[in-house]
């Protein structure tokens, strides 16, 4: 799978490739990252990007113009892909669907945002959560460390995928490990009792309690 990023601050993301989940799946050429810098594609000396939003408004918007340039760079088919605080909830039901595609176009947010009209040329608007960040980079990140840990290859243990939060909608387990006891607090004696059946019956049961407390809406 290759990965396109466009961002004002593509040293960020290219420090980031050398470490964990993502520096392995390029090493073992599972993926490709390529990151662009979106000032490469203004079309004045001074690398202008952006502009004040019409009708007034603190802060500037990213130019659809620069945007659209840099999106026909891509010459492969691509799903491009906006991130910006207004699209749609990012999930993990999102990243499999993702997963399955060949060949990933991210535009990371920064400023006020992205001109309306680029959502005209883009598959789609993203959002990770309710919050706001000051650049799109990070979640540019998250994004391509969701997607790659469930491609092919990638973790050595299949296992670990189908046990995780969000699968079946349910948050995962509570995990327990050495020491058996600490400061008077003991590991639940039913995962001491060797008995798989029970031991996953009683993580079903725990998963759904979690869930209940903490992501009812998950239910």
């Amino acid at each position: 799978m290759k990965f396109n990023t466009f961002s004002l601050y593509p040293e960020l993301l290219l420090n980031a490739e050398g470490f964990g989940i993502i520096g392995n799946a390029i090493k073992n050429n599972i993926i490709q990252i390529d990151n662009l810098n979106l000032r490469d594609f203004s079309f004045d000396k001074r690398g202008s990007l952006d502009s004040p939003p019409y009708g007034g408004g603190a802060g500037m918007v990213l130019r659809v113009d620069v945007l659209f340039k840099a999106l026909s760079s891509i010459k492969e088919d691509t799903y491009s892909i906006m991130l910006s605080a207004s699209g749609k909830k990012y999930s993990q039901k999102k990243a499999k669907e993702l997963s399955l595609k060949k060949n990933i176009t991210i535009f990371s947010g920064k400023y006020e945002g992205f001109d309306e009209r680029f959502l005209n040329f883009v598959d789609e608007e993203i959002s990770l959560g309710d919050f706001v960040l000051s650049s799109g980079d990070f979640p540019t990140l998250c994004l391509i460390d969701s997607i790659t840990r469930l491609l092919p290859g990638v973790l050595g243990n299949k296992d670990s995928l189908e046990s995780e939060s969000f699968e079946n909608d349910l948050l995962e387990y509570p995990q327990y490990t050495r020491p058996e006891v600490f400061l008077e607090k003991k590991v639940p004696k039913i995962l001491l009792s060797g008995n798989h059946k029970k031991i996953e019956e009683y993580r079903y049961k725990e998963s759904l309690k979690k869930t209940n407390k903490n992501r009812k809406d998950l239910l």
